[in-house]
């Protein structure tokens, strides 16, 4: 593991992203976050770099990203919006490439369903449920995983989650690639397997998922 890494961190200010902020602080990483209002930072350090600004601008992605040699996405759509997750991720490895960045982690809904999948009979059920009653947001994500799948330069890992459970209380992580071995995580351990996967490839150009 190369601690002197920079990580960029975009969602740092949500439930998973601030406990990835706190770990790869912990862990000896630079770290850098985008964050549109500095002040509603919960998880406050003064080893982080903070870039003000918003992850729909393309040049508060470049300001962010200069130097760094990982990028950890956990952005949040915001609420009531237009779903824009594939834009976000089109603009992000755009600047990677510019700026020659080849690592990165981003995370996904376990309502995600790829060609590779074998799912249960109640996940394929539950995605499903975000197909019709959330479209515009799963067609959003369908063409970010296309993205990815175009863009096999960059060394990109996509983590697909269960419901995410607010908790500092860590418990054993299963891992499975075609279908979610169980309904919840907590925001720490999400945090804990994408630090452990930085300068792991098991999952490079894959979507595992997660939980407990």
């Amino acid at each position: 593991m190369d601690n002197s890494y920079k990580i960029a961190i975009i969602g740092g200010t949500g439930k998973v992203g601030r406990h990835i902020a706190a770990q790869a602080i912990q862990k000896g990483y630079h770290v850098r976050m985008l964050v549109r209002n500095p002040e509603k930072l919960l998880y406050k350090n003064d080893a982080i770099e903070i870039v003000k600004g918003q992850v729909q601008d393309i040049e508060n992605i470049r300001e962010l990203l200069k130097d760094s040699q990982v990028v950890i996405n956990t952005f949040g759509q915001p609420t009531k919006e237009e779903p824009i997750y594939s834009k976000v991720t089109n603009n992000i490895f755009n600047v990677m490439k510019e700026l020659n960045i080849s690592r990165y982690i981003g995370v996904s809904g376990g309502s995600l369903t790829i060609k590779e999948d074998e799912k249960s009979i109640m996940n394929r059920l539950g995605a499903k449920i975000f197909e019709v009653f959330l479209s515009k947001m799963m067609q959003d994500k369908k063409l970010e995983w296309e993205y990815l799948l175009n863009n096999k330069q960059i060394k990109w890992t996509l983590i697909r989650l269960p419901f995410v459970k607010d908790s500092l209380i860590s418990s054993q992580i299963k891992e499975n690639l075609t279908d979610m071995p169980g309904t919840k995580i907590t925001n720490q351990d999400i945090a804990t397997f994408i630090i452990d996967h930085i300068d792991n490839t098991k999952y490079v150009h894959k979507a595992p998922f997660i939980s407990h």
